[in-house]
């Protein structure tokens, strides 16, 4: 059985998609940016800004499914220009405990001004 998460402290999908669908104790977190949870408006202007909201979105929709960051496996960055990826880097290890999720980083085109996407793959104990 999978369900949908939901969090008011993290952006709800314009599109046809969940934030994060949980099946078992599996949680599959949809692309977070630096996006305003009311208003959509990108947040940030710097990489370690929209790094530092983007993540607390994700954590958001984990925390509504019951994960904290040590359950998180794994993550997939997506970045607007890979030469900041040392700031982002400097931003994210921040956030997760050791071991570190695994992780893929990747440079691509974002829309708008967003610098920064990334999901994640969280396991918690049922």
């Amino acid at each position: 059985m999978k369900q949908g998460i939901y969090s008011s402290k993290a952006p709800h999908p314009i599109g046809a998609y969940s934030p994060a669908v949980k099946a078992g104790g599996w949680i599959f977190v949809s692309g977070q940016g630096p996006e305003d949870p009311i208003t959509h408006e990108v947040k940030g202007k710097t990489i370690e800004e929209q790094t530092q909201y983007a993540l607390e979105n994700l954590l958001a929709v984990l925390a509504e499914a019951g994960a904290k960051p040590a359950d998180v496996v794994q993550v997939h960055v997506f970045l607007r220009d890979l030469n900041d990826f040392s700031r982002f880097n400097k931003v994210y290890a921040q956030y997760f405990p050791d071991p570190k999720p695994a992780r893929t980083t990747v440079g691509c085109n974002l829309i708008n001004d967003i610098m920064i996407e990334m999901d994640a793959i969280a396991l918690v104990e049922q």
